[in-house]
């Protein structure tokens, strides 16, 4: 289906890959993974012809239809959500428009829309209908929208509806970059059910480890140029890595004792003349033995101790008969919650349901329209959000803020910390008023670790972060001694740190007092009919 062969690409005189080969066949699974910027979305453009390689080919089967979704959601355009998930070519696209056109000014019996329901008809436009409005619902939609303005939406659910449309499309090759990123768990677990049982092949792009687990059955990784194949899901990968970095490690070291060996005897007998053959003949071997690259080691978490919060009283925080609305909208009505010490709670439920909104009421920043928060007397509040910047020094440099935050960080493991979360060499030394928005967030992240509340609530700590980074996060919070309450939809996250899941829905919360796993199975989500799968 499709067929890569010695591949090269470089900028600026930097090789991402060369002599890069890969195939995806008829129904494989495929997880293209490696460090941020080693050349993973230079791949998938490439391969869509968006992108012209310096050496090799790209092959693809003719009669194969490829669909791609991209991080960025595109432009909305002006249909409605339906007809955006409906249109899986320009030709069934347009015959839709000039049907609703029609039908809204009941002219339904003209030769124009006549054509375009014969073009509807051959396209078997009931049947993608009722596909699509499965599937909406499937990605979080609700009915009422199916007939909104897709334009009148936020990115990541229009992100959803060109989401919508390539599974309406069902391609021969589905190329999915950072599919996950603004789904929220529910959508996650269908979306992830779905393409358990998708027909056509998936190439795909994630820093999703548990989504890539349950997907693929073979990992790419580009790793020093090179493109290195792995049978097995990413768990499988990371434990066939570490083999052969131990490998090469060894092969390597083997090749530098082979050579210094022959060069010390060049070196011993250079000025001997009865020698004289033999050190040439050593200096030819020397010139003929493959060189043997050192192994760069696969980048590690970097484990640090942390300071620990203060002790904080048993009742961290609690909310008594709590009611929250904006105008007419009710969000929460009479909802009472305690948060005690030592708990880790997940916050879960559909987008829109007040997760945040919860959380920005127990860290102060919003006020609740009746009813009580109250903080114990001890608890020291911190709130991490993507969107929380303004308490950043503009003028400082990212070391400067880090070094300025721990009073007993040593410069080498701040670096080092920085490093674990994406800050690289000469990045710590960048002004944060030039950084972008994702990098502040990850600065803010790091600012939190070195100097924790006893309670601290976070809204999506790892977007921004690669795989390694968020097993960083993990680790550091994991030390922790306080009080976690977050929000994520990262599923490796969620189970690596709760013990307490709330779920929240329809102005309601709901208590287990389990972690991820527990709460599937006492919520009986899992045979939700929202979850049945029609692929």
């Amino acid at each position: 289906m499709l067929t890569i062969k010695n591949l090269m690409k470089s900028y600026s005189g930097r090789i991402l890959f060369e002599n890069a080969k890969l195939t995806v066949n008829w129904g494989e699974r495929i997880a293209l993974v490696g460090p941020n910027g080693a050349g993973k979305s230079t791949i998938f453009r490439i391969v869509l012809g968006q992108e012209d390689a310096d050496q090799g080919t790209v092959d693809r089967d003719d009669y194969a239809v490829t669909g791609f979704l991209s991080q960025e959601s595109g432009d909305p355009g002006e249909d409605s959500v339906l007809m955006t998930a409906m249109s899986i070519n320009e030709e069934m696209g347009e015959a839709i428009r000039i049907m609703r056109a029609h039908e809204a000014a009941d002219t339904t019996d003209s030769e124009e829309y006549g054509n375009a329901q014969d073009t509807f008809n051959s396209h078997s436009g009931y049947q993608v209908e009722a596909k699509a409005k499965k599937i909406l619902a499937g990605l979080g939609y609700k009915q009422d929208q199916f007939e909104s303005p897709l334009k009148e939406f936020s990115g990541g659910w229009i992100m959803r509806a060109h989401l919508a449309r390539l599974l309406c499309m069902e391609p021969d090759l589905l190329m999915l970059d950072e599919p996950t990123n603004h789904l929220d768990l529910m959508s996650l677990i269908w979306f992830q059910r779905y393409l358990q049982n998708y027909p056509g092949a998936i190439f795909l792009i994630s820093h999703d480890r548990d989504f890539m687990d349950a997907i693929c059955e073979t990992v790419i990784e580009i790793d020093q140029r090179e493109l290195i194949h792995y049978t097995g899901n990413y768990s499988s990968y990371l434990t066939q890595r570490e083999a052969r970095h131990e490998s090469k490690t060894k092969a390597y070291r083997n090749y530098k004792k082979q050579i210094e060996q022959m060069q010390e005897f060049v070196d011993r007998f250079r000025n001997v003349s009865s020698k004289a053959s033999q050190v040439q003949s050593r200096i030819k071997d020397i010139a003929k033995v493959p060189v043997v690259e050192k192994p760069i080691s696969p980048r590690k978490v970097f484990k640090f101790s942390f300071p620990q919060p203060p002790k904080s009283n048993q009742k961290v925080i609690e909310m008594t008969k709590v009611h929250k609305s904006y105008g007419e909208k009710v969000i929460y009505d009479g909802v009472d919650l305690m948060v005690e010490k030592g708990e880790r709670t997940v916050l879960i439920g559909p987008n829109g349901a007040g997760k945040s909104t919860l959380l920005k009421m127990l860290a102060g920043t919003e006020t609740a329209t009746e009813g009580k928060v109250e903080a114990g007397y001890a608890t020291k509040i911190g709130y991490y959000s993507q969107h929380r910047t303004e308490l950043l020094n503009e003028d400082n440099t990212v070391l400067e803020e880090i070094m300025n935050t721990g009073d007993t960080l040593r410069e080498d493991d701040a670096r080092s910390l920085l490093g674990s979360f994406l800050f690289r060499r000469e990045d710590v030394h960048k002004r944060i008023k030039v950084l972008s928005g994702g990098e502040k967030s990850r600065l803010n992240l790091v600012k939190f670790l070195v100097d924790p509340p006893n309670l601290l609530l976070m809204d999506e700590p790892t977007t921004h972060l690669d795989i390694i980074s968020i097993e960083a996060l993990v680790v550091a919070l994991k030390q922790f001694e306080g009080t976690l309450v977050f929000i994520s939809h990262d599923v490796h996250f969620i189970r690596a740190l709760a013990d307490k899941t709330l779920h929240i829905a329809n102005g309601q919360i709901t208590s287990y007092s389990g972690g991820y796993d527990y709460y599937l199975e006492k919520s009986g989500l899992l045979d939700d009919e929202r979850m049945a799968i029609t692929a």
